[in-house]
């Protein structure tokens, strides 16, 4: 059996596929205050009845921890040695802001997380050459490292300049600080990211150290959770850039887990689209908290190299997902001018919209989902949690439908129209901003709230086609099982191409190659079976960034094709390229093992019948029918309109649209 289980806002996802493909999935409340009771709890119930722990092949996890240690300020006390002159780097940033027109705006750059007097200076340098000008003041760094742990420090970040091209000082200040202060958690950005800018790359390393204390504690718990459940194979976790780590790894360097969660879901996305015969597409994974946009091209989601995390950067490979805070549990509200907000508050878990009974009071989009009809307040999250539609009306009618003089239906209405407009917005940021057509492209709904949505998110966009996972509820959760292993390991190098000789660049590719394979052997894994990616970053000298190249790993002349490579590369995104000289920014390996192809999963099926209910779609109060998904015989097709029903979700279907079932997804189209 392989087990994947993923951590949202509100709800935590779980599935199990055993050993002939049948997939068995739930969702549970997620717990806020200890995210592993959730993972226990979910597990305890996938593993109940003849479920066996000793036949779990994989246990797989994908988890918005690390993100939020970030964004809520709760990671470890952490601080900063660097070269002395340059510790007010992560305070002075690159000087620019979020935006440019709001008078009220928070720091731009991470001051909190580490403030003036956790940052120590000592004497060493290295040249822009990868030269040593300065050695290292070896017994400044144990000063350094005294006076961070007297302070009530867990975790320091090492970050010297150029450091990329020579990183013996970074090595030996880490065995300094270890040698003085065991119990200290330590980072390097020679390791974290090797590469010129010395902003990014100090943030970087300075989340990095912060994570690893708060992030080993947290994998521990959920080892435990296993070692009790009787589950003796070794957990992996997912990364940013949609493959997946060992724990162990994961400790290591944490800071890729921070964009886990999405990049599983965008993940399980590309493999619906591959099963539908569909390579390109975008994905909306819509959530109790936020909703998570992803391009997929050529079967798998588009990758980016300058991530961010509210408004730091953290420059780690990752699957490009644009997350918005628009899910299930963002709060209605209404403005100082008197106009209707959703979001970007949310009720979360806990309290949960009004509809939960659990203390909430705001009006949420799940209280108007239910208020227009479209959930089953009986069948929410198969039953996990049975809904009171009162509550749900009587906040939309205290908070906004009174306020506004609208009757309740309206409010409701009114309150899915802004949602989903703010839903579609952000489809149009990774499509129609960069240059994509939309309509050329079918929609893939996750996550509970995805299926109430999608239509109106299409419509708006004038897509045509949407392609409806098995279990799209639990998307992050299947897209777990279809994540390979993967590790990656990078070098910087900043010095001009025509100085670095073809025989130091194959050295390089080699030692990474052999970086990688290393790193997948203590996994497990069967690394000589794994393929191999090298790829080149490139620039002009003088330009502030650049473009990758992908290279064969046994290239012979590596120089040449990065040349050539990047030359084509600049055409291709500027239509322009220039007589100048290039510079090489780094080279990385990426090894990547893919896990055998199962048989897709089937839809959940439900113990209900065929019926009808009123319900608001488009606006228009109506009798709709109301079917199971699982009554679906492949083939079949469903006009609307029409609500489809299943354990992890619910999908409308208006009177313009049609679904035609498929054995592993639905696909929906709209007339012409």
């Amino acid at each position: 059996m392989d087990i994947g289980i993923d951590i949202g806002g509100t709800f935590t996802d779980a599935v199990l596929r055993g050993g002939d493909g049948a997939l068995r999935s739930l969702k549970v409340p997620s717990t806020p205050d200890d995210p592993a009771r959730a993972v226990g709890h979910a597990l305890s119930r996938l593993l109940g009845g003849d479920a066996a722990p000793g036949a779990v092949r994989r246990f797989l996890h994908g988890t918005t921890v690390a993100t939020n240690a970030i964004l809520e300020n709760t990671a470890a006390p952490t601080g900063l040695i660097t070269t002395a002159g340059f510790a007010d780097i992560i305070e002075l940033g690159r000087m620019t802001r979020a935006s440019n027109y709001d008078l009220l705006f928070g720091p731009q750059t991470p001051v909190a997380l580490i403030p003036p007097e956790r940052r120590m200076e000592v004497l060493e340098r290295i040249g822009a050459d990868g030269s040593v000008l300065e050695p290292l003041d070896e017994e400044g760094v144990a000063r350094a490292a005294r006076a961070l742990e007297a302070a009530g420090v867990k975790a320091v970040a090492i970050c010297f300049l150029f450091a990329f091209l020579d990183p013996a000082h970074e090595r030996r200040a880490r065995e300094i600080v270890r040698d003085t202060c065991p119990a200290m958690a330590v980072s390097l950005s020679s390791e974290v990211d090797p590469a010129p800018r010395e902003y990014e790359r100090t943030c970087a390393t300075a989340f990095d150290a912060a994570l690893k204390p708060v992030m080993s504690d947290y994998l521990g718990r959920i080892e435990a959770i296993l070692r009790g459940a009787g589950i003796g194979v070794p957990m992996q976790v997912m990364h940013s850039r949609g493959g997946l780590l060992g724990a162990g790894a994961a400790r290591g360097k944490p800071i890729r887990l921070t964009l886990s969660g999405p990049s599983a879901a965008a993940i399980g996305a590309a493999a619906v689209l591959r099963g539908a015969g569909m390579p390109d597409g975008v994905s909306i994974d819509v959530g109790g908290t936020s909703a998570d946009v992803a391009v997929i091209r050529d079967g798998a989601p588009a990758l980016r190299m300058d991530g961010m995390i509210g408004t730091f950067p953290v420059r780690v490979p990752t699957a490009d997902v644009l997350a918005v805070a628009a899910g299930g549990g963002s709060i209605a509200w209404i403005d100082d001018a008197g106009g209707l907000r959703v979001g970007p508050r949310s009720a979360g878990a806990v309290p949960g919209p009004a509809c939960y009974r659990r203390g909430g009071t705001r009006p949420t989009v799940l209280d108007a989902s239910v208020v227009l009809g479209l959930v089953d307040p009986a069948r929410f999250a198969a039953g996990e949690l049975v809904l009171d539609a009162a509550a749900a009306a009587e906040a939309i009618e205290r908070e906004i439908a009174g306020p506004l003089g609208l009757g309740l239906r309206e409010a409701a209405v009114a309150i899915h129209r802004v949602i989903n407009a703010t839903m579609a917005e952000a489809v149009r940021s990774v499509t129609v901003a960069r240059g994509t057509d939309p309509r050329e492209l079918p929609l893939v709904p996750a996550g509970g709230g995805g299926g109430l949505h999608a239509y109106a998110i299409a419509e708006e966009l004038g897509q045509t086609r949407i392609v409806v996972p098995a279990a799209p509820g639990v998307l992050a959760a299947t897209g777990l099982l279809a994540a390979p292993l993967e590790h990656d390991a990078a070098r910087g190098f900043g010095r001009p191409l025509d100085e670095l000789p073809d025989a130091a660049l194959r050295d390089a590719i080699g030692a990474l190659v052999a970086e990688t394979r290393a790193a997948m052997l203590a996994d497990g894994a069967e690394a000589d079976a794994a393929e191999v990616l090298v790829t080149a970053s490139a620039s002009f000298i003088g330009q502030g960034h650049s473009l990758d190249v992908a290279l064969p790993p046994d290239i012979a002349a590596p120089g040449a094709a990065i040349h050539e490579g990047f030359i084509a590369a600049h055409r291709a995104a500027y239509g322009h390229a220039r007589q100048a000289p290039v510079r090489l920014v780094s080279l990385r390996v990426v090894r990547r093992l893919r896990p055998l192809e199962a048989s897709a999963p089937v839809a959940a099926r439900i113990d209900a019948r065929p019926g009808s209910r009123t319900a608001v779609i488009g606006g228009v109060a109506q009798e709709v029918a109301v079917v199971p998904r699982g009554s679906l015989a492949p083939g079949e097709v469903l006009r609307g309109p029409a609500i489809l029903e299943q354990d992890d979700t619910t999908l409308v279907v208006p009177a313009e649209w049609r679904v035609t079932a498929h054995p592993a997804h639905l696909l929906m189209e709209r007339a012409a």
